[in-house]
């Protein structure tokens, strides 16, 4: 009895030890990868397609070994594996699927017909899903440093532009949507980022020094927040639309408005709209950041002989700089979004490809805007958040 014990003890330590999270990922990449198509072909960039497997999508061999290669990483995911192995498990299903998906286009897309068309299908999407719910779970029990961070997403970039750079995926159709538009794409990017990073430096410009008097002046900072949450509840497209018509009207009677390129359409009710909507967290944030600062420090700074800007500029801002940041953090992630909506009034951006592909019901168009759109906003709340990480350490390594 006392051996059959020891021998059960023994077992239970041996026995190979699940992940919930990791046996959830495992069972989603399974069903997408076996029930789902993996790549559908079509004639033309409109028409219906024809949903196709994962091994019907590649070449007999390449299909087998990835195939192999796909599920050794899912079951892999599903055991209790420490963080960085995770990582580098759920890194390489990602490199392995974004492999196979820009083999699948050589298989499907017939050489006679040069309007054929390759796209990604569900069962693409759905074990991307996958290996990106590893990614993130594992990155979370890693805890990483700001630094490291960093490092993965240099490494995530690095990797998608050198397939990008190489033409792996020059045979799907939305990089077929990308090489007629090419020029296009980089001038409405342009208009992108200037629509958000703009709105968000006007917004900070305006939004912490209206914080910092309505901190030190208590009867304005109700009203003020009440009519910034009153703006923020208006629909963004409603927003765009009442903003045509007083601007319109400035372009016409203020002598050299319409040459600053203010008018009712375009970058202008835009960028106004955009501002209007990040003043909130901005004012908000700073207002919690200052509340934050402990009474001491500002004792201690009083105690040195500061002035009140002193204080303010020495002391208190530096202090509040995570909160403030986390505040900045959501405003541009949200204006990254916000001005693909900016495409209807003819403020430009990547939602021009978005509403051209929802006419036009040219799916690959629109995932030309999206894509692009959900890996910028991605980048900068990483970026967004370890500058919070570092604003939130002090020089002796400690928090402030």
């Amino acid at each position: 009895m006392l051996r059959s014990d020891t021998d059960m003890a023994q077992s239970r330590k041996t026995a190979v030890r699940l992940d919930k999270i990791g046996v959830s990922a495992a069972l989603l990449l399974f069903g997408a990868l076996a029930f789902l198509p993996f790549a559908t072909a079509k004639a033309n960039r409109i028409v219906p397609g024809v949903a196709n497997s994962f091994t019907a999508s590649l070449p007999s061999g390449t299909g087998a070994v990835l195939l192999a290669i796909l599920v050794a990483f899912a079951v892999l995911g599903a055991v209790r594996l420490g963080p960085t192995l995770r990582v580098g498990v759920a890194l390489a299903g990602l490199v392995t699927l974004l492999l196979a998906i820009g083999i699948a286009p050589g298989v499907l897309a017939a050489p006679e017909n040069p309007y054929a068309r390759v796209s990604p299908a569900s069962g693409f999407w759905m074990a991307l899903c996958g290996f990106a719910l590893l990614f993130t779970d594992a990155l979370t029990r890693l805890r990483p440093g700001p630094v490291l961070r960093l490092v993965l997403l240099a490494a995530i970039l690095f990797v998608i532009g050198a397939l990008l750079a190489t033409g792996h995926f020059d045979g799907l159709s939305m990089m077929r949507e990308y090489a007629v538009r090419a020029g296009t794409f980089w001038s409405e990017g342009a208009r992108h980022l200037a629509l958000a990073f703009g709105s968000m430096a006007v917004s900070v410009a305006l939004g912490v020094p209206f914080a910092v008097l309505a901190w030190r002046m208590e009867a304005l900072r109700a009203p003020a927040l009440a009519v910034l949450n009153v703006v923020q509840t208006v629909p963004s497209i409603a927003l765009f639309g009442l903003l045509i018509v007083p601007l319109g009207w400035v372009a016409l009677h203020v002598p050299g408005a319409s040459a600053l390129g203010i008018r009712g359409i375009g970058a202008a009710p835009a960028l106004v709209a955009l501002v209007l909507y990040s003043l909130l967290p901005v004012v908000a944030n700073t207002l919690a950041g200052l509340a934050a600062v402990p009474d001491a420090a500002r004792d201690a700074a009083t105690g040195l002989g500061m002035t009140r800007r002193q204080r303010l500029l020495g002391v208190e801002l530096p202090l509040a700089l995570p909160v403030i940041l986390a505040g900045i953090r959501i405003v541009l992630v949200q204006n990254i979004g916000l001005a693909t909506v900016a495409a209807l009034i003819g403020g430009g951006g990547f939602g021009v490809f978005v509403f051209q592909g929802l006419g036009q019901n040219a799916t690959d168009l629109v995932l030309l805007g999206a894509l692009p759109t959900v890996a910028l906003a991605f980048a900068s709340a990483t970026v967004l958040d370890a500058a919070i990480d570092f604003a939130s350490i002090s020089p002796k390594g400690t928090a402030s």
